[in-house]
């Protein structure tokens, strides 16, 4: 099989983790990546479109068709945001390209970043995790080929990425200790590219991905193997 993928956030800490993951992997084909600004690589596999406003994708579905798997890493912090606004940025958002998506490209497999402690009950009292656990479950519903959750906690970052958050690189060098101390809540970002890399081609049993299923599916043997 090999891999079609769309990616959004390339210009983000996971995005461009993942979109390195992808560039480097060999069953990985083509990259569209959409951004509203220029990711700043080049690469024979790699198509980039910049689009601003991702509420309306009209003027560029024409080149979303084709692709066989979408990795969704595009995310806002709630820092300071009331929950209309951030649900619009979010739930809105997301819902909205998956749904053109969707539409466009049915046996497509979906990843998408949420984070951990999402609340999939969309009743609890943090306001972001209703938001993430809303969208998830509403992402699951959607009729693709397969849709899978990704929530991350703690992420040792890659080596010489330009868009590593100053909080992980500053707390990098203690991913031995949370290892040992919190390994169900702490991932390496090369895993999180290879597991949807691995989920696209082999599934995975759970829609949902906490940090220890990320690193199982990272895991997982090539079927060629």
């Amino acid at each position: 099989m090999k891999i079609k993928t769309i990616i959004t956030g390339a210009t983000g800490m996971v995005g461009e983790g993942v979109l390195h993951q992808c560039l480097r992997h060999p069953d990985v084909e083509a990259v569209l990546v959409i951004n509203r600004r220029p990711c700043g690589v080049q690469h024979e596999k790699l198509t980039e479109i910049i689009h601003k406003d991702f509420h309306d994708l009209s003027s560029i579905e024409g080149e979303l068709s084709g692709y066989n798997a979408c990795y969704f890493c595009l995310g806002v912090s709630s820092v300071g945001m009331k929950e209309e606004e951030y649900r619009h940025l979010t739930y809105d958002l997301t819902m909205h390209v998956a749904e053109t998506l969707a539409r466009l490209n049915p046996e497509m497999t979906f990843c998408y970043v949420s984070g951990a402690g999402t609340d999939s009950s969309e009743q609890g009292r943090s306001m972001w995790a209703r938001v993430k656990g809303k969208t998830e479950n509403d992402l699951q519903k959607l009729s693709f080929k397969a849709a899978y959750m990704f929530r991350p906690g703690f992420i040792h970052p890659m080596p010489g990425m330009k868009n590593t958050l100053t909080g992980y690189k500053v707390l990098g060098f203690l991913y031995p200790v949370f290892n040992a101390l919190l390994p169900k809540f702490v991932v390496r970002l090369e895993e999180i590219g290879r597991a949807m890399i691995n989920v696209t081609e082999q599934g995975y049993p759970e829609p949902v991905l906490e940090c220890v299923d990320i690193r199982k599916a990272a895991a997982l043997a090539p079927r060629s193997s």
